[in-house]
């Protein structure tokens, strides 16, 4: 797989792609751009940053592509661009939580989970809570959330063992010690505790494998670098955004990249997009 080059928009295979973009508003140009070189099929979008009626879908359908997007405010928010279908669209998962940050708001889902098929691949925009800190409301929050979503994995699998479903996001977990710079840097904090370590293996364990690290294994391969104390250029970052695919899916997926050129340059997301080819049915 190129470097956000094209291959000619290879007719035996699906390109699937995940990006925390940090703003759409912000990184418009950069996404669309990408989208056009790198020959994507799909892309899930998250922290995309304003409401449905603030999402530029213009250049999107320019290009091409059909937009879903669920977002409230200047905070989450997620979206799917397929240029191969957009059926079947869902907002949230059955028994998502639900959340406030103060007690006198009622508690709402949060704009961190939608679903549509896209060239008969059932695909998941999904943006895990942060967690914030150990102990803290967000972080219980958090690992509901992630129990919540692995039952209803459980239950996609249950309808239909042969579906091809690709949970696609940013998961604010670094699973292995490998998946992070450095564990004493880390250490005492969200990400790579223990419970969220196992909240994730729980969703692997309900048959959604990590299909992009045989083609990208560590140490050393991160997906996300803070902005801040030169975190890029000195290679400290983790690796948190992630695509698991349930046992059709991953039968199917015959190469992977994280693509670390989009971290670089001017306007730059502090994530790096995550692609996947998928041969076709």
């Amino acid at each position: 797989m190129p470097d956000g080059t094209t291959d000619g928009g290879d007719p035996s295979r699906l390109r699937l792609a995940t990006w925390n973009v940090n703003s759409i508003r912000s990184r418009l140009p950069r996404v669309i751009d990408w989208l056009a070189r790198a020959e994507v099929d799909v892309l899930a979008m998250q922290e995309t940053k304003c409401s449905d009626s603030q999402f530029p879908t213009l250049p999107f359908f320019e290009l091409g592509y059909e937009v879903a997007h669920v977002g409230f405010n200047q905070w989450n928010g997620v979206a799917i661009a397929s240029r191969v279908g957009l059926d079947d669209v869902q907002i949230g998962f059955d028994g998502q939580p639900s959340w406030s940050s103060k007690p006198e708001v009622a508690a709402a889902a949060e704009a961190r989970a939608l679903a549509a098929t896209c060239g008969g691949v059932r695909m998941w925009s999904l943006y895990v809570p942060n967690g914030r800190a150990l102990g803290d409301p967000h972080y219980t929050y958090k690992l509901e959330w992630l129990a919540a979503l692995r039952d209803s994995a459980q239950g996609w699998l249950r309808d239909d063992p042969n579906a091809a479903i690709a949970l696609a996001g940013d998961w604010n977990i670094a699973p292995q010690d490998d998946d992070v710079w450095s564990m004493e840097f880390f250490a005492g904090a969200t990400h790579v505790s223990e419970p969220e370590r196992r909240a994730f293996q729980a969703i692997v364990e309900a048959q959604f494998a990590d299909v992009v690290r045989p083609f990208a294994p560590g140490p050393g391969v991160y997906t996300y670098w803070d902005y801040t104390r030169l975190r890029f250029p000195k290679r400290q970052g983790m690796r948190i955004d992630f695509i698991l695919g349930s046992p059709a899916l991953a039968a199917r997926v015959t190469d992977a990249q994280i693509d670390r050129e989009e971290r670089k340059g001017k306007a730059a997301s502090d994530h790096a997009p995550v692609l996947i080819d998928v041969r076709r049915d």
